[in-house]
Formats: structure tokens, sequence, C-alpha cells
């Protein structure tokens, strides 16, 4: 999720979402799994803009642990 807002109350914009059943209770999602490579994966924002990124995650297709190696996000000053 982007948001200009800190505190993720308003102004939210998912842009990546692959919660089929709406386990984490921030909406259901129709993105696809995926499975991770060392090519990484890009991620289009969608035209997007905001300040601030939040990452959710709430295990991988194979167990409930979380692998996060590194988190680049790219952009321009407005």
């Amino acid at each position: 999720q982007i948001s200009d807002d800190e505190e993720f109350k308003n102004g939210v914009a998912t842009i990546f979402n692959n919660d089929d059943d709406n386990s984490s209770k921030l909406g259901k999602g129709s993105d696809k799994s995926y499975i991770e490579t060392n090519h990484a994966r890009v991620i289009d924002g969608k035209g997007k803009s905001g300040r601030y990124v939040r990452l959710y995650s709430n295990g991988n297709t194979s167990d409930e642990l979380n692998h996060y190696c590194e988190v680049e996000v790219f952009g321009s000053a407005k």
C-alpha cells in the first residue's frame, strides 16, 4: 500500500493484493501468488503516488513464514 498519510488512514492505495480469502482483513485481493526467484519481482505502481509505503504479509504459499530479503521503492519528486 502507498499513501501520503503516515498513519494510512486516508488516501490509501493498494497496488498488490493476493489475499484471496481476506484473511488479513484488508480486503479481498485478486492478484495471483507467485514464486520468488533470485531475479526479484517488480510490482507496477499503476500511476499511484504517495510518500509512505507499507507492506503486509502473512506467510507464503508453503508455510507461515515471511521472507523479505530486500525492498526497494523508486519514484520521483512531485
